[in-house]
């Protein structure tokens, strides 16, 4: 179980598999490496390496007031330093991209190339406020058997999957115990997500901006509730050479399996 230690101390979680260019996956705000598990076999010729947030997945839990996107943007850098890497690509999904992008205007030069999968740098606040109901609070269904039945329920939109898809992804999400279902991160970044709500969000858009000159791709899915279309379409403006693909039938986010998904990753890999 590979794992290295930060500055401060908190014990990360990550996986290094197989060989040539190298990726650094970064997941969303809840998730962790494991998300990648649907693309990664797709993945040739690529060294992925695949984080754990603090507070995530297989990593030390630690004091909340840490689970910053600027945090973890150095822990990511930590991990690269670990390894012995001056530069990587990064696939973000999510909060990954907005990592990604934070390390583009402060570590352009430990960068190859981005990918961001459905985020940019405006979010829609209804699907912020929607993640702000539930993050932090295990579901009421006790085990995954019965999440799974309301599953398509919360998640509406989202078709044309492989089997057994929801159950795969509802595994991957919870520990079943006999006290019922367990989150996978630690519940405390509910506090840290609330305390960044009641800021004033910044313009991201120059973070945004200082991709420029790294090969880049983006991704939205069709029923995006966090990357606005209007948003999507500026982003194609402002760099008219990015990779850009919706995938269709599909919310927040996609899981990168997808034939639109795998054929713009595909050309973004060609370009680092």
């Amino acid at each position: 179980m590979p794992k290295f230690t930060t500055p401060d101390g908190i014990s990360l979680h990550y996986t290094d598999e197989g060989e040539g260019t190298p990726i650094l996956a970064l997941a969303g705000l809840t998730r962790n490496g494991s998300d990648f598990d649907f693309v990664a076999p797709h993945l040739d010729d690529v060294r992925l390496i695949r984080l754990d947030y603090r507070g995530r997945g297989q990593s030390d839990w630690a004091d909340f007031t840490t689970y910053t996107i600027p945090q973890e943007a150095a822990d990511a850098l930590a991990l690269l330093d670990h390894l012995g890497l001056d530069k990587v690509a990064i696939l973000g999904t999510s909060r990954g991209g907005l990592i990604a992008m934070t390390l583009a205007a402060t570590a352009k030069e430990r960068l190859s190339g981005v990918a961001l999968n459905d985020i940019g740098p405006e979010l829609d606040p209804a699907g912020l406020e929607k993640i702000a109901q539930y993050i932090g609070i295990p579901p009421a269904a006790k085990t995954r058997a019965a999440l799974l039945e309301i599953w398509p329920v919360v998640n509406p939109g989202v078709t044309n999957l492989p089997p057994n898809r929801f159950a795969e992804e509802i595994a991957r999400l919870y520990d079943e115990t006999p006290e019922g279902l367990r989150l996978t991160y630690d519940p405390a970044l509910r506090e840290a997500v609330l305390a960044a709500g009641n800021l004033e969000m910044p313009d991201l858009w120059p973070l945004f901006d200082a991709l420029s000159g790294l090969p880049l791709c983006a991704l939205r899915g069709e029923h995006s509730d966090i990357l606005p279309a209007a948003t999507f379409e500026e982003m194609k403006r402002r760099r008219p050479d990015m990779i850009a693909a919706l995938v269709p039938d599909r919310r927040h986010v996609p899981y990168l399996d997808e034939e639109e998904s795998l054929a713009a990753l595909r050309k973004w890999i060609d370009l680092l």
